[in-house]
C-alpha cells in the first residue's frame, strides 16, 4: 500500500478536515471547538500530527507524536494512533508505526513509548504483533 505522510500544523485546512474527524474517533467526548484548542495547544508543546495520505488523496490514519528527553533517554512518545474504521487491518497503522521507527531513528531516540487503555484489545494485539512490550503501567488521578 501506498501511503505519503504529512506533518500537519495548525492553520493548514487539513487538520481541520483530515486529522479532527480521526483523532475524534479515538476522542469522541472531543468536540470541534475543543479538538481546535487542544490542537493549538499541543502543537506549542511539540506534539507533531502526521497524516497518512493514500494515492486517491483520502486520509486513513493519523499519529500524533513528540519527542522527549527523559531520564530513560530520548524517546519518542506517541500520544494517538488512529485508523479509520472502514481501513483498519489493512495496514496504515503498521505503516504509520514504521514512519515513527524511522523518525525516531533519525531523533537518536533510543525507543517509541505509547500508552493504550486498559480495555482497549484490539490496538494490544496490533501492538504486539509490532513487537512493544508491555513494560510499565500508568497511573492517573484526576485533579477536581
Amino acid at each position: 500500500m501506498e501511503l505519503e505522510f504529512a506533518d500537519i500544523a495548525p492553520g493548514d485546512a487539513r487538520l481541520e478536515r483530515d486529522v479532527a474527524p480521526l483523532i475524534r474517533t479515538l476522542r469522541p467526548a472531543l468536540g470541534a471547538a475543543g479538538f481546535t484548542a487542544f490542537a493549538n495547544e499541543a502543537h506549542g508543546q511539540g506534539l507533531v500530527f502526521t497524516a497518512a495520505y493514500d494515492a486517491a488523496g483520502g486520509c486513513p490514519g493519523v499519529v500524533t507524536h513528540r519527542v522527549l528527553a527523559t531520564s530513560r533517554g530520548r524517546v519518542l512518545c506517541v500520544d494517538d494512533l488512529v485508523t479509520a474504521p472502514d481501513r483498519r487491518s489493512g495496514g496504515v497503522g503498521r505503516r504509520l508505526m514504521d514512519e515513527m521507527a524511522d523518525r525516531a531513528r533519525q531523533a537518536g531516540c533510543v525507543r517509541i513509548e505509547l500508552d493504550s487503555g486498559t480495555g482497549n484489545h484490539r490496538a494490544h494485539r496490533f501492538y504486539h504483533l509490532w513487537r512493544m512490550s508491555i513494560s510499565a503501567l500508568h497511573f492517573t488521578r484526576d485533579i477536581v
